[in-house]
Parts: structure tokens; sequence; C-alpha cells
């Protein structure tokens, strides 16, 4: 693995020189927050512990900053960048700061909610990426289901989402996130990082997400009845799963029944399974999925 020299990395100075010389100016819509702490983005390539064998799926890459730090582990990347302005000028800024990385670096212009493996140039080993806040569970669940060499991860998110997406049954914060996430890959919290490494400043601190894929606890094609049970059974959390499934079931009698027939306790709640245990319920429901994520 190379070693992340200075140069290579995008300060607070250089992030606003190039936002201006562009005429940028981070929008909330995008979820744009750039990060300009080049100690911040050492630590996230670190912590991903990427070699030269990885293709890395980056996730709106922005100016560069993260870009540059992934290029200098030595792996290839594939940057997806929806704002087209960025996305036509990430290989220029790159090539100014790096001229040797970024023959390893493609960039796709496109929305990541979108993006299948068609559209890359090589098949992600890993997904490194600051993700935009509004958009980062779907994101990830959309490129887990539709990316499958995706292996592990670890992405930087809203430090309340990153709570969700890891937290286990029994968690006030497990909900629908956690489930689906868990369907795919187990995941943990990897750090906190202070809202000051942005510009601009967001209204909130992030959290650091690793995840490692592993088999899901039921068929592949099983997946979208899954998530529906899982949708119905937060869809009214203070509901025992008996009254929050019987309208996917039928009638709480229905639910009941399947409930029974899982070996689940109807009078539970949905924050007390796991997501093997809602895998159950959908077998015994014996209903297909509409394909929700």
């Amino acid at each position: 693995m190379n070693a992340l020299g200075a140069p290579r990395l995008l300060g607070p100075a250089d992030i606003r020189g190039l936002a201006g010389r562009l005429g940028v100016r981070p929008t909330k819509r995008l979820g744009q927050n750039f990060v300009v702490d080049p100690a911040t983005v050492r630590r996230i390539v670190t912590l991903a512990a990427l070699d030269r064998r990885d293709v890395v799926l980056e996730v709106g890459p922005g100016l560069g900053s993260l870009t540059l730090g992934l290029l200098g582990a030595g792996c290839q990347v594939v940057a997806v960048e929806v704002d087209p302005l960025l996305a036509g000028q990430l290989a220029g800024t790159v090539a100014e700061r790096a001229e040797e990385d970024v023959a390893r670096l493609s960039v796709v212009a496109g929305d990541a909610l979108r993006v299948t493996p068609a559209d890359l140039a090589a098949e992600p080993t890993a997904l490194v990426a600051n993700l935009p806040y509004n958009v980062a569970v779907p994101v990830i669940l959309h490129l887990l289901a539709a990316v499958p060499s995706i292996a592990r991860g670890l992405v930087m998110v809203q430090s309340e989402v990153a709570d969700r997406m890891t937290a286990g049954p029994g968690s006030r914060v497990y909900g629908v996130p956690s489930v689906k996430l868990a369907w795919y890959a187990a995941a943990r919290r990897a750090g906190v990082v202070p809202r000051t490494v942005f510009w601009p400043v967001p209204n909130v601190d992030s959290g650091l997400v690793a995840f490692t894929r592993r088999p899901p606890p039921g068929p592949v094609d099983a997946r979208a009845a899954v998530f529906d049970v899982v949708d119905a059974a937060f869809s009214q959390r203070r509901k025992t799963l008996r009254g929050a499934l019987a309208r996917w079931a039928g009638g709480p009698d229905r639910a009941e029944q399947v409930l029974r027939a899982a070996g689940i306790d109807p009078g539970l709640r949905g924050e007390a399974l796991t997501v093997a245990d809602f895998a159950r319920i959908a077998a015994a429901g014996g209903r297909p999925g509409r394909g929700g994520g």
C-alpha cells in the first residue's frame, strides 16, 4: 500500500479554491458536505483496509477529497457522481495532484440509486464513501442488492443513521434500516467524525459504519417478501406483531397463525426480532413480495 503523501490530499483552502473556480455552491438537495480534513481521509482509508487488488466503489466523490486518498492506497476507484459538473472535473483534479493515479480512476456521471453493474468499468469489491445524508440508507441497500461483487464497505453517514444501521434487536433505534442491512451484511460502528471536518459544516456529527457481506438468512429471491414483512412490522411500532402484521397477512387471526407457524410469539413487537425471524415469518406466510427496497 502506498503511503498517503500530503500533496495528494485536499485541504480547506484547496477545496474552497476548487469550488470557487468551478462556481460550485454546495447544496442541501444533493447532500453536498465536502471533507476538508486530510487526517480524516487518511483515517477512512486506513480503516477500509484496502489493497491493490481492490476495486472501490465511491459514491458522491464531490471535489475529490476521498478519491485522492483511495487512489493513494493503490487500488482502482469507480466513482459515481450525480452532479455532472463535479463528475466532469474529478479526473482533472486527480491528474493535477497525482497524475500517476488517474489511470486507475473511472467516473460514472449518474445517480447511485440507479447504478447497475453494467454501468461500472469493473466489478467493485468494496464500497467506501462519504454518503449524502438524505439518501444514505437507500443507496447502501440498492448497491448491496444490485452489485453483488461488493464484499465489504466503510461508509460515512449521519451519526443517528449510523446508530440505526448498526442497532440490534431490543435497541430503541432498531428498525427497518437495521433489519434490511442485516439481510445483506454484518455491520458495526467504526468511529465518530466531527462536523468540523466538513465544508459547509453540517448541523450534526457523522459516524463511520463498517460492514461485511454474509449469506442472507433465506433464499435470495425471498428478499422482497421478507422486506414486506419488515415494513409492516415497523409501520406501527407500538402494536404487537399480531396487530402490526394484520393487514399484511389478511387479518389478525391469520397473522397469529403465520407467526405461530414461524415459531414467533404473536405478542412480541418488531424490535424484538432478528432478520432470520422475519425470514421465517415471510416463509410461513407464503406471500410474494412487492419488491420494495
